[in-house]
């Protein structure tokens, strides 16, 4: 961050540092006040998907345009997607006023990401071009740029774990990124982002990683109503006769994500009223899912088998 400022020297307003993880709707009001109170004209927001949503918020609520220099593999940077924790819940939204106009990829300033930030990251993206796939509203480019997405991610990231100083494989994980990120943003969320938004807007759970453990469990009971569409991710994790949810299973045990909701202390109770929330909730979805069945979603990816 401090190369970009000095970069831009005297043309920076203001700095505002607060960003939190699923964008809590105070953090927005300090960043708009702040963003009002020195004359700001545009928004850069430099850093993960946190600080991007943040810069979303504002630009929602202000009109103010946003410049965008991502150092995480989320790919939300390439999306009108909005979303905002405020009253123990998340709130989501399009809007092309929030779509950043510029975007910077520096794979250089990715260097000091954890590898485990890294690899969570890039699950997130991955969730958004799963998700694009299957999505009501889908289209070919769409698809396209959600299967390249994954089978640029499927490569990369694996290459960033064994040596987090590969430059051209953190090259590739912000243009697969940037690809999934694309995919989704032409296409509606499904059950899968629903279950991510309940368990991080109420739960307060870890974003990056409640995609990436959620993800082969929702794959895999998508499976039954999108079988093309999963047979193309499938193909893009390297195995058209394998599953894509049991393929997704085995690249998180690749990258090392071997945690569960269980580990970030959910108790079954806890999944009990997850399962309630989602099943109340409107999304569409390849295959109708009861409370029953995403309860069951919310086992396996508790206890991870």
């Amino acid at each position: 961050a401090g190369t970009v400022l000095d970069s831009a020297g005297d043309r920076v307003a203001g700095v505002f540092d607060g960003a939190r993880v699923h964008v809590p709707f105070t953090v927005v009001k300090e960043a708009v006040a702040a963003a009002l109170s020195v004359g700001a004209d545009a928004l850069l927001a430099f850093g993960g998907g946190s600080a991007i949503g943040a810069a979303k918020a504002v630009a929602l609520e202000t009109g103010l345009p946003v410049v965008a220099f991502p150092t995480t593999y989320s790919g939300s940077e390439m999306t009108r997607i909005w979303g905002v924790t405020d009253g123990g819940g998340k709130r989501t939204g399009r809007d092309p006023r929030v779509a950043p106009r510029t975007v910077i990829y520096d794979p250089l300033e990715t260097l000091d990401l954890p590898v485990g930030t890294s690899v969570r990251s890039g699950m997130n993206a991955l969730a958004h071009a799963v998700e694009a796939t299957y999505a009501p509203d889908v289209s070919p480019p769409s698809i396209l740029m959600a299967e390249e997405g994954v089978r640029i991610m499927a490569t990369a990231l694996p290459s960033v774990k064994s040596d987090p100083t590969d430059v051209d494989a953190r090259s590739s994980a912000l243009y697969g990124a940037y690809l999934c990120g694309s995919a989704l943003d032409h296409a509606s969320m499904g059950l899968h982002h629903k279950l991510a938004h309940v368990l991080g807007g109420s739960f307060d759970l870890p974003h990056a990683a409640v995609h990436a453990i959620l993800l082969p469990h929702v794959a895999a009971f998508n499976e039954g109503g999108a079988p093309d569409a999963l047979r193309g991710i499938a193909r893009a994790l390297g195995d058209a006769s394998e599953g894509a949810g049991a393929q997704l299973l085995a690249l998180n045990r690749t990258l090392g994500i071997d945690e569960t909701l269980r580990t970030f202390g959910l108790t079954p109770a806890d999944l009990d009223h997850a399962a309630g929330l989602a099943s109340r909730a409107r999304y569409p979805n390849p295959r109708a899912a009861t409370r029953a069945q995403i309860r069951a979603i919310l086992e396996a990816s508790w206890t991870g088998e």
